[in-house]
């Protein structure tokens, strides 16, 4: 017996095809694959029996081909969701990020140019080292920049480290939220405030009634579920300590949130949370930057996005132009579009 839990969470397409093939010839071989993800697509390829777990429960069992994408998603949240993607369209703003040919030798970047608005919901989307990652952590202050210019509201700002980002109205959530997005061995209150300890702190000592009173506001705000900000971030599921990530960020007001794969390893459930925090945040006029590497959320969620391969942008789509094919035809090409 074998068991993949999330195999495919940083695999590239033609990898997880790979991985398909392998599983087949396990199972061809008498081994039995105990396979666990929330991508609906890969189970239903996949799989022979489905088991739905909510809450620490059993639900279900059943052929696979008894179950609906609809009636399973609706058994793993516990109530029927209409709408996956509760994306709302609506007027957007003047320009609040814009980069002009950023390049870094350091991560390989190379003339990298692109524009966001107020209430935007931007999308870069590129295969694993396309370059994705590598500009958001670069516009963040992460990663050295060589050349180029970064304004925020029209004003050119310089970001040489996190503090510069941070103090231009920049958050970002990283895509590995346990290695770098939270304190595990910390609570819930501790790791909201850490990015906004000025806020709380007099002469260098915590104040820690105003820093309880605004963490716990912001975490029920984004239905943060726990017994109290004082559970340890270790303790909670993965949709969960993504929400903390996020309360972070928005303590912090920024005018621009950066979410490189925002709703990797969480429940279906959590994802339309997720998705419904993006979508508010975006109507209040903030600008998001979404990473991601499943196309449907991808398509599902963003205004606009632009196409990264090997370093630099080949291409620019407007929500009506996105397509899997579109999408995939571009991120595939070292041809600028």
């Amino acid at each position: 017996m074998i068991i993949m839990d999330e195999p495919t969470s940083a695999l590239s397409n033609s990898e997880v095809e790979r991985l398909f093939l392998n599983i087949e010839r396990l199972k061809k071989s008498g081994i039995t694959v105990i396979y666990i993800s929330h991508k609906m697509d890969e189970i239903f390829r996949i799989a022979d029996y489905i088991t739905v777990m909510r809450d620490g429960q059993h639900i279900h069992t059943a052929p696979a081909s008894e179950f609906t994408k609809d009636s399973l998603v609706t058994m793993m949240v516990g109530r029927s969701i209409s709408d996956v993607y509760p994306k709302e369209i609506f007027p957007l703003g003047e320009k609040v990020l814009e980069v002009k040919n950023l390049c870094s030798d350091f991560t390989g970047l190379r003339d990298i140019n692109f524009y966001a608005r107020k209430g935007e919901i931007l999308g870069l989307a590129g295969l694993m080292g396309a370059g994705r990652t590598e500009t958001v952590r670069a516009i963040f202050g992460l990663d050295p920049i060589t050349s180029g210019e970064i304004y925020v509201e029209g004003r050119r700002v310089a970001i040489h480290r996190v503090a510069d980002a941070t103090a231009n109205g920049i958050a970002m959530a990283t895509e590995d939220r346990r290695r770098y997005g939270l304190v595990m061995c910390r609570n819930i209150r501790e790791n909201i405030s850490l990015a906004n300890l000025k806020a709380f702190s007099k002469w260098g000592i915590m104040r820690l009634k105003k820093e309880k009173k605004a963490t716990d506001t912001i975490a029920k705000k984004l239905r943060v579920k726990a017994a109290s900000t004082n559970v340890r971030a270790d303790t909670l599921s993965g949709g969960n300590q993504q929400k903390v990530v996020l309360c972070k960020c928005l303590l912090a007001n920024p005018k621009i949130m950066i979410l490189d794969e925002p709703t990797r390893g969480i429940d279906i459930g959590a994802k339309y949370e997720i998705y419904r925090l993006m979508t508010e945040m975006a109507q209040k006029g903030m600008c998001i930057i979404m990473i991601s590497s499943e196309l449907p959320e991808f398509i599902g969620m963003c205004d606009r996005c632009y196409t990264m391969y090997n370093g630099h942008i080949t291409g620019e789509l407007q929500r009506e132009e996105m397509t899997q094919e579109r999408v995939m035809q571009l991120i595939t090409s070292e041809k600028t579009i």
